[in-house]
């Protein structure tokens, strides 16, 4: 099974529920961090915003360097 790269650091032995989307890590359930992309379908100036958005997996490292506002 694949381990919890973050887990690895801090000398702990735990398996992996996620991969960061970003840079592939594998991570445990405490070090995996949820980002909401808001989607929005048509073509401009039809374009609806979709009542769910899409949930993405990323590390604590990968969500802190991205810029979240440039998602709206």
């Amino acid at each position: 099974m694949m381990k919890c790269y973050d887990c690895m650091e801090e000398d702990k032995d735990t398996e992996a529920a996620a991969v960061c989307i970003l840079c592939g890590k594998g991570l445990c359930v405490d070090h995996s961090k949820e980002l909401i992309l808001s989607v929005s379908a048509g073509a401009p100036p039809h374009t609806k915003r979709m009542h769910n958005g899409l949930t993405k997996i990323l590390c604590n490292y990968c969500l802190s360097n991205t810029i979240v506002d440039g998602f709206d």
